[in-house]
């Protein structure tokens, strides 16, 4: 296994693998954001991923997050660490199939260096966003906002507010006949894991620098 792992990150710059392997990612919620984002991570070569979800994979679902038929009915969070340990058996995954809320959010993401916020819904999103920031403002949260229909690629941008980052239109609700579709979905997911990834080895850099 240990082969297999070299070989698997024989490409990655040493630097950057041994920040990302010692660095731990929440995400909160497993849906389209959460499981595309979890997915790359895992594959980056990130150390160990949290990941919550109340939710179950249901038909709808399959168009855009990362499950299979086969899973369906299945808890989201717990089909999702069998996809990662399928396809990235060296991210170690912590499961909770719990909803999050401000109350829990301590003792589900407490130990994460950053978290990926992927809900679905607005108040929800604003509600984790504080909390997370009142608890740890000197830990990041990525959040998605605005990833419904297809195309408009330049739309989509990155906006930093201190150490809240948002990845998308900014489009809070997509009007009607509008649904989240597969490749825009991924593609904002993947904003937020590739701004993770950058996070994560800034941070490494930053301990290593002398005082």
């Amino acid at each position: 296994m240990k082969d297999l792992e070299k070989a698997v990150f024989s490409r990655h710059d040493p630097e950057v693998l041994a920040a990302l392997r010692t660095s731990s990612v929440g995400v909160a919620g497993c849906g389209g954001l959460g499981s595309n984002a979890a997915l790359s991570l895992a594959r980056a070569g990130v150390g160990r991923l949290i990941l919550a979800d109340f939710d179950r994979v249901e038909p709808s679902n399959l168009n855009r997050q990362q499950y299979t038929v086969a899973q369906i009915g299945s808890r989201k969070a717990e089909a999702l660490a069998a996809n990662l340990r399928a396809a990235a058996p060296f991210t170690s995954v912590t499961v909770w199939n719990v909803k999050v809320t401000p109350s829990n959010v301590e003792k589900l993401f407490g130990g994460a260096d950053l978290l990926i916020e992927a809900f679905d819904r607005a108040e929800e999103k604003g509600k984790l966003i504080n909390s997370w920031l009142r608890l740890h403002p000197d830990r990041y949260v990525i959040a998605g906002s605005g990833l419904s229909g297809y195309g408009a690629n330049a739309s989509l941008k990155t906006r930093r507010i201190g150490r809240l980052y948002v990845c998308g239109d900014g489009v809070s609700e997509p009007p009607p006949g509008v649904s989240p579709m597969a490749p825009r979905v991924a593609l904002v997911a993947n904003m937020q894991a590739n701004l993770a990834v950058e996070l994560l080895v800034g941070l490494s850099r930053t301990k290593k620098k002398p005082r």
